[in-house]
């Protein structure tokens, strides 16, 4: 009969890679199998999670054959947490029925939430023929879940003690056998089932059992990560050693706390990745321009705190190639400084499908109003929700559009600080559930290493199924923990993966750190905390033209350089920030700011230290004007410049209109015009009097830099009409 048995399943699907016996498949027949089948593996999953999809796609990397139980059927083997798990066993032992009298068929029992294949069906059963056994069950190195009954096992030198029921594998007839003659209920739990069956001498001469205690076949993860470690294998995939017994595991269980190392390692193994190349082999491809429909979705714009280049994250909220008539806006400010960007961006956006805006005055706090997006995006029939922090800048437009096809239930770019390794995700996490570097953090951040990654902590921006609403409302409070690592928490605790993607570089994160919104312009200050963004703003666009080897430098006059180097705005807010400051110079030679107090060709001005930007100012003398320096005035450096005299220069015809000609106390001079010439004001220039050569011509933002003393005697032309400003430093006294 059985023989018979085997012989039918030569007309089943072999195509079929799995089968979910609840869903009517013919229980005998559901798998691929050879004219005489050796090994059947099974496993019980009631809902396809995460867990389960990575253990399926291990299962297809190897070319295996599971049978799946349970699925689609109400859980009834109690909390998994601490103790239970006997209905898996109950359903395996149903399933085994058919088979109760093969005494050569191998069947092969796994968990599926936390396991992953690392081998063939071939490796499989030539390593547990080594064993010389009947039934061969998963060690590990703690003995759970009574500790009591360590010392009743027998003695062995390696850590692997005990017993672990989440994987053994065993002839068909003595499984079923030891499984019917020792009944056990749903709701026992197995592991302890299985123990006092192993310790009972009787039963485990009867039935041939042994422990994997040198993990040949089964790697129990907990207490024994140190022991393993990532090698290349012979075909350029992943595999992994254990340093301990010397072995390569076929099989790896995360069991227990050590289901983040299991998601960490998994993003290699299982032909995840290319052990050669490093080509992520999992990832899914991605098209764009998108390709279908555009489905519906909530995004919800969270601003938890004073944030600068606001203007800029809107600008590129409102540049995503997304149709905005399939966007439901949410908008969540935590604090005033910013209603009127928000305002402005609302305003000029009147296509979205709705609009819902949150402001600081109403109370309510960030993991409210975040729960709150949930609800609404689930009141809306969303499909999916968007979560972006005012700190995320999505420079690529399309970001929205390869994140929903990545088709995850959690998934997010990569974003970082420049120039930092600061990123939106963290690779691993220590004891206290914060922040550590995971093995490969480096190397995901430098994108030495590109792909889809399984991290344990994700925040920022990142795009949820709407499927997964349901299961985690309310996820963002928690009374001890911040929104962030309350909603991470909860995933992971519902064993609900987040992805980070790092394939494509589309954005990056703002530093809000020491933000001052309370001064005038203030972002003019965060060329230090935000230097990326601060370039995009105030750095003229052409100023790295004139750093190339092709490009000959404007010389107006003999010595004098002209550089394009700050933009139009930049010299708009220093403008704003010294008039709203007010504190101008008499214009007289006495100057109380200056060492002895006396000033020799005295202008009416303000110094950068009046407005707390001298640091600053020297920051910015240092990284970019002594480029300039040292390609123009050849052989001198002087790295960093030193600057005494930083000052805005302020002339009107009723104040003082010109400067009487004059050295400055310099090695060089930096001179920027701050507003425009014919517009602004009539007049004004530098005529540099050895020469005979006036500059009144003068563009926003550039610069002219020239030799200070001795051969540029200079004057400052007279103003007709109107203010001039000028930015003047005198650079290496």
């Amino acid at each position: 009969m059985d023989l018979l048995i085997k012989l039918a399943g030569l007309f089943m699907l072999a195509s079929a890679e799995y089968c979910f016996v609840s869903n009517g498949c013919k229980e005998t027949l559901s798998y691929k199998e050879s004219m005489i089948a050796d090994l059947i593996i099974f496993t019980v999953s009631t809902n396809e999670t995460d867990g389960f999809k990575r253990f399926m796609q291990s299962v297809e990397a190897y070319d295996l054959s599971v049978k799946v139980l349970g699925m689609g059927e109400k859980w009834e083997g109690g909390d998994m947490r601490y103790r239970g798990g006997g209905y898996k066993i109950n359903l395996l032992k149903h399933a085994l029925k058919p088979y109760q009298h093969d005494d050569s068929l191998l069947v092969m029992f796994t968990d599926s939430f936390d396991v992953i294949f690392l081998g063939t069906k071939e490796n499989i059963i030539q390593n547990f023929k080594t064993f010389n056994a009947s039934i061969v069950f998963a060690a590990e190195v703690f003995c759970w879940p009574d500790k009591s009954l360590a010392d009743s096992y027998p003695k062995t030198e390696l850590p692997y003690k005990y017993l672990n029921s989440g994987g053994f594998i065993g002839y068909a007839k003595q499984l079923y056998n030891l499984l019917e003659e020792n009944r056990l209920k749903n709701k026992d739990d197995d592991q302890h089932y299985f123990t006092k069956l192993f310790l009972d001498k009787q039963i485990r001469e009867k039935y041939r059992i042994r422990l994997d205690n040198k993990a040949t076949i089964f790697q129990c993860a907990s207490g024994a990560t140190d022991h393993l470690k990532l090698i290349e294998s012979s075909d350029n995939y992943y595999a992994l050693l254990n340093e301990v017994t010397g072995s390569q595991p076929l099989v790896l269980h995360g069991n227990g706390p050590s289901k983040l190392y299991l998601n960490a390692v998994g993003n290699y193994l299982s032909k995840a990745r290319s052990s050669s190349s490093n080509d992520c082999l999992n990832c899914p491809s991605i098209n764009i321009p998108y390709v279908g429909e555009f489905p519906v979705l909530l995004m919800g714009i969270f601003i938890p705190f004073d944030t600068p280049f606001m203007e800029e994250f809107f600008e590129k909220i409102n540049q995503l190639k997304y149709p905005k008539n399939k966007i439901h806006l949410y908008i969540y400010s935590k604090v005033e400084s910013h209603t009127s960007i928000i305002n402005k961006f609302i305003s000029e956006n009147k296509e979205y499908l709705s609009v819902k805006k949150i402001e600081a005055n109403e109370g309510i706090d960030e993991s409210l109003a975040r729960n709150l997006a949930i609800e609404r995006c689930k009141i809306k029939n969303c499909k999916f929700f968007f979560s972006v922090d005012s700190v995320v800048h999505l420079d690529d437009p399309t970001v929205l559009q390869w994140l929903i096809q990545e088709q995850r239930g959690i998934v997010g770019p990569m974003l970082l600080r420049p120039y930092r390794s600061w990123s939106n995700f963290w690779g691993a996490l220590n004891n206290e559930g914060y922040y550590a570097r995971s093995f490969d953090y480096m190397d995901i951040i430098n994108g030495d290493k590109r792909g889809v990654w399984n991290i344990p902590y994700l925040t920022s921006c990142y795009l949820v199924n709407a499927t997964l609403l349901p299961l985690i409302s309310g996820a963002y409070e928690n009374g001890k923990l911040d929104s962030d690592m309350a909603f991470c928490q909860t995933l992971r605790d519902k064993e609900i993966f987040m992805f980070v993607d790092n394939r494509i570089d589309v954005g990056h994160l703002i530093n809000p750190e020491d933000f001052d919104s309370t001064k005038v312009n203030p972002e003019m200050y965060e060329i230090f905390t935000n230097k990326f963004d601060w370039e995009q703003r105030y750095i003229h666009p052409n100023f790295s033209m004139s750093l190339r080897d092709d490009v000959t430098p404007i010389q107006p006059c003999p010595d004098v350089y002209w550089f394009p180097i700050v933009t139009p705005r930049f010299c708009k807010e220093l403008i704003e920030m010294v008039e709203n400051h007010g504190k101008w110079s008499s214009g007289s030679n006495y100057d109380e700011r200056l060492a002895g107090g006396y000033e020799n060709v005295p202008t009416r001005d303000i110094h950068m230290k009046q407005i707390d930007f001298e640091r600053h100012w020297l920051y910015f003398l240092q990284q970019y004007v002594r480029l300039l320096q040292e390609r123009v005035f050849i052989g001198y450096f002087h790295d960093p410049p030193q600057a005494l005299m930083n000052f805005v220069v302020r002339y009107r015809p009723d104040e003082q209109p010109s400067l009487r000609p004059h050295h400055d106390s310099s090695t060089y001079t930096v001179n920027i015009a701050l507003n425009r010439r014919g517009i602004d004001y009539e007049g004004g220039g530098c005529r540099f009097i050895r020469y005979n050569c006036s500059i009144t011509d003068t563009k926003v933002g550039w610069l002219l830099l020239h030799p200070g003393r001795l051969t540029h005697f200079h004057e400052g032309l007279l103003v007709s009409k109107g203010t001039r400003y000028i930015m003047v430093s005198f650079v290496d006294p």
